[in-house]
C-alpha cells in the first residue's frame, strides 16, 4: 500500500514539528505549510488529508478551507484554539470534516487522522479498481455504493466524504428514521456525545444545499422533529 500523505498547515513551527514527528512515526508522508498561501500551493491530488489551523495571520484557515473546497473533497481536520461549540460549527460550515481543540492529546489526533483517512482512502481506492461499480438510484439521485460519486437529476455533484457517507446511509434504508446518535456513530465511527449534535446538523445542512432544489424545503432529507432524519422515498433500485 502506498504511503498516505498529510499536509500540515500551521503558522506555529513548534506545533508543525510535533505533528510531523508524531505522524512520521505512524509512517505517513508529511508536507508542511506555514501559512494559507503555502498550503494552497502544496495541495495536490497526492494529499490524502489536510490538518489546518484556523487562526493564522493573513489568510485564515477558514478561507483556506473554502478555497480547497472549490477544487477538492480531501478531508480537512481543523485545529482551533477556540473551544466554543459555535466556533467549531463555523469551521464545519466552511467545509471542514472534523476539528480538534488546542491543546490536544496526540492520542486523539492519531485517532481522528486514522478515521478520516480510512473513510477517504478506502472509497477513493475502490474508485481506482477495475470491475463493475454498484449503484443505488432513488428519486432522481444516483449514488455509487463503492465510492464517492453522486448524480442529482443527472448532474454530478461533488460531496465531501462525510456528506457522501451520510447520504449513502440514509438512501440505503429510505423512510427509516436515523437518530443523530446513530448517524454520528455510523459515519464518524466514534462514541456519541451530546455536543456531536451540532456536527451532524451542520453536515446535513451542507448536504441539503448540494442536493436539494430548495434546501429550506427539502424533498430528499427530511427532519423528523425529536427523532432524527430520513430519506424521503421508496422503491430504491440497486444495480
Amino acid at each position: 500500500m502506498d504511503t498516505q500523505t498529510i499536509l500540515v498547515v500551521d503558522d506555529d513551527m513548534d506545533i508543525r514539528e510535533g505533528i510531523r514527528i508524531l505522524l512520521r512515526g505512524e509512517n505517513y508522508t508529511i508536507l508542511e505549510a506555514g501559512n494559507g498561501q503555502q498550503a494552497l500551493e502544496c495541495l495536490s491530488e497526492a494529499v490524502d488529508l489536510v490538518i489546518l489551523d484556523i487562526m493564522m495571520p493573513g489568510m485564515s484557515g477558514l478561507r483556506v478551507c473554502e478555497e480547497i473546497r472549490k477544487t477538492s473533497a480531501v478531508p480537512i481536520l481543523f485545529l482551533t484554539a477556540k473551544a466554543q461549540e459555535t466556533d467549531k460549527l463555523v469551521g464545519l460550515t466552511a467545509g471542514g470534516d472534523d476539528y480538534l481543540t488546542k491543546p490536544f492529546s496526540y492520542t486523539e489526533l492519531i485517532a481522528r487522522v486514522k478515521a478520516l483517512l480510512r473513510r477517504y482512502c478506502v472509497y477513493r481506492g475502490k474508485a481506482q479498481e477495475a470491475g463493475e461499480d454498484r449503484f443505488l438510484a432513488l428519486r432522481g439521485i444516483r449514488l455509487n455504493l463503492d465510492y464517492n460519486q453522486v448524480w442529482v437529476r443527472e448532474k454530478e455533484v461533488e460531496l465531501t466524504e462525510i456528506e457522501y457517507q451520510i447520504l449513502r446511509l440514509l438512501m440505503r434504508t429510505p423512510q427509516r428514521i436515523f437518530s443523530i446518535q446513530s448517524i454520528y456513530e455510523t459515519v464518524w465511527e466514534e462514541p456519541y456525545y451530546y455536543i456531536s449534535n451540532g456536527t451532524v446538523m451542520v453536515h446535513i445542512r451542507k448536504l441539503r444545499v448540494k442536493i436539494e432544489e430548495n434546501p429550506q424545503e427539502p424533498n430528499y432529507i427530511k427532519t423528523v422533529w425529536g427523532k432524527g432524519y430520513r430519506f424521503e422515498g421508496s422503491g430504491n433500485e440497486e444495480s
